[in-house]
């Protein structure tokens, strides 16, 4: 009997709530989805068979699909064929795992990653007795969202309860970034089998669109902020830090098409932050801007703010680095890893007592040094944050579980 290399891996992904093939922007698409997309195309393209297992949320969706990259989405029914928020999805994770357990009992796959917390729990039902080593990414953590949003936190009260119980039971857990092993460590999970993976970026959409950039002569410098249009990403912040910085504007990229944000509660209080400090002719609230447009918006930004107060990971400091931009960011979560103090842009406390004006002036201030974050943010992020990268990490924790082959020279 031969115990050769098997030529490639069998990956099998599950990401319960966010679909590869979904359209970003609405409440539960987002980096999650992209994570998973551009993973499982990498790792494609590197010769493995990979298979992602996603929620049917709707009844028009295929059984199964072949994306251009080779990787197949198979749409599992568990629960309506229709869209549900990911904090009620709890209830169908068991059908979910039974139908998982059906499929690889006769194709089991070398490994299984699971994406999410409820994505831990039906993978580990899916593979139980099968022999399956399930790795786990959870992408946030219910303790540091219950930490900071408390009453507000609208997450089933087991989440805490089986995601320690997934980590207990899992072979491996990726963490995103180093605040998160300390989070791990702290739920009373061994962090022996803990490895960090940051998420990644396409450095070549993500990359700098020259003559953009407005600089110091003449126009308004131009401050930029991202994200969901929810109260913890801080841009009452970034409006209030304004006040303190003439001659700059601010654009809040995020949220829904600029025609409906009228009717959008937070877009609502921060236009009332605005006038309340005296700024609302120097803001604008965008909207949705789509991540083709994303990489020329960054370019012609003087900064990039992201003053989260929370962020377990956080992809906007490395897109903005990735297109030149360097970054002000509140020293949380994987902002933490990513944006380097002093040299790819600065980190100031997630406190509001902080004078972030002070910090924004100073920078825009010093085209050299503006420069030289620039610069610097760009050789940081092609040095470890492209999509490759996070695969090359990713396949060495398969590797150490499965016996799964990196394959990292094959087809790049």
């Amino acid at each position: 009997m031969s115990h050769s290399p098997k030529p490639a891996g069998r990956v099998a992904m599950v990401s319960e709530h966010a679909s590869p093939l979904a359209e970003l922007g609405g409440p539960d698409a987002g980096g999650q989805n992209v994570y998973v997309a551009q993973v499982a195309g990498v790792l494609a393209r590197r010769g493995h068979e990979v298979v992602v297992y996603t929620r049917r949320d709707g009844t028009r969706l295929p059984d199964r699909v072949v994306a251009p990259d080779g990787v197949q989405v198979v749409h599992v029914p568990a629960g309506p064929a229709a869209p549900i928020p990911k904090d009620e999805l709890l209830q169908y994770m068991p059908e979910f795992g039974d139908r998982l357990a059906r499929e690889w009992a006769l194709a089991p796959p070398d490994v299984v990653h699971a994406h999410f917390w409820m994505s831990g729990m039906a993978a580990l039902a899916g593979a139980r007795g099968l022999g399956l080593p399930v790795v786990q990414t959870y992408h946030a953590l219910g303790t540091v969202k219950r930490r900071h949003q408390g009453a507000a936190d609208t997450s089933p009260p087991e989440r805490v309860a089986i995601e320690t119980s997934v980590g207990r039971q899992c072979a491996a857990i990726v963490a995103t970034c180093q605040d998160e092993v300390a989070e791990l460590a702290a739920m009373g999970l061994p962090t022996g089998h803990v490895s960090v993976v940051p998420c990644g970026v396409d450095p070549v959409q993500f990359s700098p669109v020259p003559g953009l950039r407005r600089g110091a002569g003449g126009s308004p410098r131009r401050l930029l902020t991202v994200g969901r249009l929810v109260p913890r990403k801080g841009f009452d912040r970034a409006i209030r830090a304004l006040a303190g910085v003439p001659d700059a504007q601010l654009l809040i990229a995020g949220g829904p098409e600029p025609a409906l944000l009228t009717a959008e509660p937070e877009a609502e209080r921060l236009w009332g932050v605005a006038r309340e400090y005296g700024v609302s002719e120097r803001v604008g609230l965008l909207g949705g801007v789509s991540r083709q447009r994303m990489p020329a918006l960054m370019s012609s930004a003087d900064l990039v703010l992201s003053l989260p107060r929370y962020e377990p990971f956080g992809i906007v400091p490395v897109e903005a680095m990735a297109c030149r931009t360097p970054v002000v960011a509140t020293a949380v979560g994987g902002q933490l890893d990513t944006v380097v103090d002093g040299l790819t842009g600065l980190l100031v406390p997630s406190d509001d007592d902080h004078d972030t004006a002070a910090t924004i002036r100073a920078l825009l201030d010093d085209p050299a040094r503006l420069d030289a974050y620039g610069a610097a943010g760009r050789h940081r992020v092609l040095d470890r944050y492209t999509w490759d990268r996070v695969a090359d990490g990713l396949t060495e924790v398969y590797g150490a579980v499965a016996g799964v082959p990196s394959m990292s020279g094959v087809l790049r």
